[in-house]
């Protein structure tokens, strides 16, 4: 995680002081055409405003520096959807209250963050520690549920960057929205779900001294270069980077679900994708990718992997592994479906040892009432007194 926060720290060396912010009301999730902002133009934070984390090289103890979740909200829940786990607000991020809020996912195997706000230095170090928590865990599964106007190119970039390295899934659920810089974060997970609203602007240079359009130009050479970057290397189209230069600031052009296919914005990772390829390959041989990608497509067409949940399909895949000959003896953790299977015997133990405790809570309660039923049988009745 350090030499990974060095690389990060090097590659946007050259442009700290373009602090690139895209903040204001989001529009409401109705369409995905473009709309126009009208007179609540997008703007700028002025510099200095924003709270400014202590940076964090090494997360091995767990003496963590003070940090809190200032602006933006953050929730941690165990459990894919709120419907099933309650989610915890983190204020500090400090070790043992992070620890404490995550404690119960040890048995689920995953954990869900849901960020609503800014990306800005704090969600970057929001992500930076809950990431390292995640990995100190041993929690395979991430999940980033993020509603975001958008913030800082530069801490989007941080953030996205801490994300890959980290194996997170990304969604926008329905209502919420990922605009502007948000949109960087979603480029690098290694799986993207998109239900709302996607979109893209120009992007603004904050307290620009530019007088022309040739100045204003220069100033942003360099930043465009960056994000041109960072989308090449997370394996997003540079489209997406030139519409980030050519969308008028006061406008936001939100994407279709054609274009998030199109330009690599939702689905698999293709960037990660590719180098789990060379890696297992590498390590397990050709006719193990062979039968991997055969299965991978079976899995995809038979198993509702978008629309069932995740028990349901998972269990689906797992029935169509024997014909693809998986598990892999020589293979195991590269066999698919590896990380879901052993969180689906956690989850089968976990509701197998809560059906016991109710049971023998059951049992308890019935033997108290019977032992209370034979007592009162064997109590004679109390004799009643005529008064004469």
């Amino acid at each position: 995680m350090r030499q990974a926060g060095q690389a990060i720290g090097r590659g946007v060396a050259g442009v700290l002081a373009l602090l690139l912010a895209a903040c204001g009301p989001a529009p409401t999730p109705v369409s995905r055409m473009p709309v126009t902002l009208g007179d609540q133009a997008v703007t700028t934070l002025p510099i200095g405003n924003e709270p400014q984390p202590q940076p964090v090289d090494d997360l091995t103890s767990t003496q963590w520096p003070p940090a809190q979740v200032d602006r933006g909200r953050a929730q941690v829940s165990c459990e894919r959807d709120d419907a099933d786990d309650a989610p915890r607000t983190l204020q500090s991020l400090e070790f043992y209250p992070l620890f404490d809020a995550m404690t119960g996912c040890e048995s689920t195997g995953l954990v869900r963050l849901h960020y609503s706000g800014r990306i800005d230095g704090g969600f970057t170090e929001l992500m930076r520690r809950v990431s390292a928590m995640a990995e100190r865990m041993d929690l395979p599964e991430r999940l980033l549920d993020i509603d975001s106007p958008g913030g800082h190119v530069e801490e989007a970039i941080r953030a996205g960057d801490i994300l890959a390295a980290s194996k997170w899934t990304v969604r926008v659920q329905e209502q919420a929205n990922c605009l502007s810089a948000c949109v960087l974060v979603l480029a690098a997970a290694d799986d993207r779900i998109a239900r709302g609203n996607v979109g893209v602007h120009r992007l603004m240079r904050d307290r620009s001294n530019a007088t022309s359009r040739a100045e204003l130009n220069d100033e942003l050479r360099n930043v465009n270069r960056m994000v041109r970057d960072y989308f090449e290397r997370h394996g997003v189209a540079l489209a997406v980077a030139d519409l980030m230069m050519t969308v008028p600031n006061r406008r936001l052009r939100l994407l279709t679900a054609d274009e998030l296919d199109e330009y690599g914005l939702v689905g698999r990772n293709a960037a990660q994708d590719d180098l789990e390829r060379i890696v297992i390959r590498r390590k397990c041989g050709e006719d193990f990718m062979r039968r991997r990608d055969a299965f991978q497509r079976q899995y995809e067409a038979r198993c509702g992997i978008e629309d069932r949940p995740w028990e349901d399909v998972t269990r689906c895949g797992l029935e169509l592994r024997e014909a693809y000959g998986f598990p892999d003896a020589k293979c195991p953790d590269e066999t698919p479906l590896a990380d879901a299977e052993r969180r689906l015997h956690l989850e089968d133990a976990r509701v197998a040892r809560l059906a016991q405790e109710a049971a023998a809570e059951a049992a308890a309660a019935e033997a108290e009432k019977l032992e209370g039923d034979a007592v009162a049988a064997s109590t004679p009745p109390a004799t009643t007194r005529t008064a004469r």
